[in-house]
C-alpha cells in the first residue's frame, strides 16, 4: 500500500497538462482584457471619424 502511495505521490505526468491549462487560462484572460480595451478604443476612434466626417459634409 505504502509503495503505491510513494508511485502516485512521485507521478508528475499530470503536473504538466495542469500547467499548460493554468498558462491558457492565463493568456486567455489577458487576450480578452486586451480586446476590451482595443474596442473601446477602435468605438472612439471610429466615433470621432464619424463626426469628422459629419461636419465637413453639412458645411458644404
Amino acid at each position: 500500500m505504502t509503495k503505491t502511495l510513494r508511485c502516485f505521490f512521485k507521478d508528475e505526468s499530470g503536473a504538466t497538462a495542469i500547467e499548460y491549462a493554468i498558462i491558457a487560462a492565463v493568456l486567455g484572460a489577458v487576450i480578452i482584457t486586451a480586446m476590451g480595451t482595443l474596442g473601446t478604443s477602435l468605438t472612439t476612434t471610429f466615433g470621432n471619424i464619424g463626426t469628422k466626417l459629419t461636419t465637413s459634409t453639412t458645411g458644404l
